[in-house]
């Protein structure tokens, strides 16, 4: 896709997720998002063809004035948007859907100083909420939701939805999953199972027991 396409891309997109877009113009001259993944494809284009340094200067020039960092080696999918942006990093191995959502202070990074695929790979659909912190070679599954300020260092399936430290899996295609406390509380009981099993034994032999003496009773008489 070439780059007038993309930004008519950009600002289809931006109208779409972002209630406050009131024009074109606006979008293309305001929005640091738009800025940020515009600069990214010039920069990921001049990586993948192998050519030194000019990447990494047009990132950081960008990181500079629209406070996204989006490294060169990133792959990113089509309508991308970014909300606001400040404080967005993505990292060299990180792969992004198509149609996915990045609120500020998102992080898609790695754990650690290993080597090779080190970050994680988005799905299609995703919303990754502010502050959220997604690390590690991991992967995020399709239509997934990330609550703001949640840790996820876990792959995630399709379909759920994603909160805490570290994150947890609350929802599953918007059906409430069960607290471990509650699976806890309704766990088998063995113990309390042979408890019950003995009673109602005790209680046929008292019956039975019961039966005989009577038995014994009206033969004595």
């Amino acid at each position: 896709m070439g780059l007038i396409a993309e930004l008519k891309e950009q600002v289809k997109v931006a109208k779409e997720k972002d209630p406050a877009a009131l024009s074109a113009f606006e979008i293309i001259l305001t929005y640091s998002g738009v800025h940020a993944i515009i600069s990214h494809r010039i920069a990921h284009w001049l990586n993948k063809k192998k050519i030194p340094f000019f990447p990494r200067w047009i990132s950081q020039v960008s990181k500079f004035y629209t406070g996204i960092e989006i490294h060169p080696g990133a792959q990113i999918g089509r309508r991308l948007f970014i909300d606001h942006g400040t404080g967005v990093v993505i990292g060299e191995t990180t792969v992004v859907g198509d149609n996915c959502l990045l609120y500020q202070g998102v992080t898609l990074g790695g754990t650690g100083k290993e080597r090779g695929k080190r970050h994680p790979t988005l799905g299609n659909n995703v919303i990754v909420s502010a502050g959220a912190k997604v690390l590690g070679s991991i992967t995020i599954g399709s239509n997934v939701i990330i609550g703001a300020g949640a840790v996820v260092i876990n792959p995630v399936p399709d379909d759920c939805t994603v909160v805490g430290v570290p994150g947890k899996i609350v929802k599953i295609k918007g059906e409430k999953v069960l607290s471990d406390e509650f699976h806890r509380m309704n766990l088998p009981d063995p113990v309390n199972d042979l408890l019950i099993d003995l009673k109602s034994r005790i209680d046929v032999l008292e019956n039975e027991i019961k039966a005989i003496r009577e038995k014994d009773k009206n033969k004595n008489k």
